[in-house]
């Protein structure tokens, strides 16, 4: 499995993911044209030379190096809402409420902030490390690259909708906002102008007092497929602050870059090119139950990652050593820099996140 920036040519794949996804990955909408938009703007955001970030959209593939398939994609927006608002519903208590009622009031709290978006794995490429790859890769990209991106990192996390797309919050809403349905405003939310989205909403507070009971559980709670990549951002250390989406109520998290896990345990050093035949140093090492290890190289444009267990860290020489097949794979060179994280130092509580149904992930 290799992680690289999209390519023109990947345009089909993504556009069967943002099918197989369905109503709710605001970020990946079932529209041709908006993806071959999306494929430009991410293939130029990944050549430009920055000093702070822009309006650049990161998107990243997960590829099958064995057969060429995409298995499912990833993604990081540098300053969401610059280009077109970022608005979500702020929970407050309810003034002088007695029976506990909330008030939602729209607002623009998390305008400039860098955005994680557009996490999907396609479910059946399902295979262990595949979804940790998918999720932990924007982090160690964002460490190696700071000036591109907010201080303050969030996800919009995929709200609750069943099997049909219907989703008890909007069904609620819905009646006060032009009766469309969820599949239909969802692609509006990733289409269509500002405007048009002011229009479908009330400009008032809304009272949860006013709500049936399945819309109000709703509320701050994710998708069941997008469960396990809340655990893993909440591992990393993403916390909801009471900020849900327009739509579908779904939280928004968030974490400073600089504390997030897989940043602070993430390391720069340089590269030792050993032959394929050599066996990797600390495989035999007593106290190393674990080498699984996410690589990456430096390269911005050209940049690309795996999860491997080939690889070995030398912390007295600064090095990690690399079979030639992988350096080659990741256009790594003998002596160059290369950033890589172990993926048994993440944390117990990531670790009883993980299982096998965790491989299967949605977010916004």
């Amino acid at each position: 499995m290799i992680i690289r920036p999209i390519q023109h040519n990947d345009l089909q794949a993504l556009h069967e993911i943002a099918r197989e996804s369905g109503p709710g990955f605001t970020s990946l909408v079932d529209d041709r044209d908006y993806l071959e938009k999306k494929v430009r703007h991410a293939i130029d955001s990944f050549q430009r030379e920055l000093h702070r970030p822009g309006d650049e959209h990161y998107l990243f593939v997960l590829e099958d190096e064995a057969t060429g398939d995409i298995m499912g994609t990833t993604g990081i927006e540098a300053s969401a809402g610059d280009d077109r608002p970022l608005c979500h519903f702020r929970r407050e208590a309810e003034p002088a409420s007695r029976s506990g009622s909330e008030r939602l009031t729209r607002c623009t709290h998390y305008t400039g902030c860098t955005e994680i978006c557009s996490l999907y794995l396609r479910p059946r490429y399902r295979r262990a490390n595949a979804g940790k790859l998918l999720s932990k890769v924007r982090f160690l990209f964002m460490a190696q690259n700071p000036h591109r991106f907010s201080a303050t990192i969030i996800a919009e996390m995929r709200g609750v909708s069943d099997a049909s797309g219907q989703s008890p919050f909007w069904n609620w809403l819905k009646t006060r906002s032009g009766h469309l349905d969820f599949a239909t405003v969802t692609r509006l939310a990733g289409t269509a102008t500002p405007e048009m989205l002011d229009a479908l909403l009330p400009a008032e507070p809304l009272s949860t007092a006013t709500m049936p009971t399945e819309a109000i559980r709703a509320i701050g709670q994710v998708h069941e497929q997008t469960r396990p990549a809340l655990k893993m951002l909440e591992a990393e250390g993403f916390r909801h602050r009471g900020f849900v989406d327009l739509f579908d109520a779904g939280p928004t998290v968030e974490a400073k870059l600089n504390e997030i896990t897989s940043s602070r345990h993430s390391t720069r050093c340089r590269v030792q090119i050993i032959d394929d035949s050599m066996p990797a140093i600390t495989r035999n090492h007593p106290g190393n139950r674990d080498n699984v290890m996410l690589i990456a190289n430096t390269a911005v444009s050209d940049f690309r990652a795996t999860v491997t267990t080939a690889a070995a860290w030398l912390p007295h020489h600064n090095l990690l050593s690399v079979p030639e097949s992988l350096a080659r794979q990741l256009g790594l060179s003998d002596g160059g820099m290369t950033c890589f994280l172990p993926l048994a130092t993440t944390g117990k509580a990531e670790a009883n996140a993980h299982t096998n149904s965790s491989e299967v992930l949605y977010a916004h």
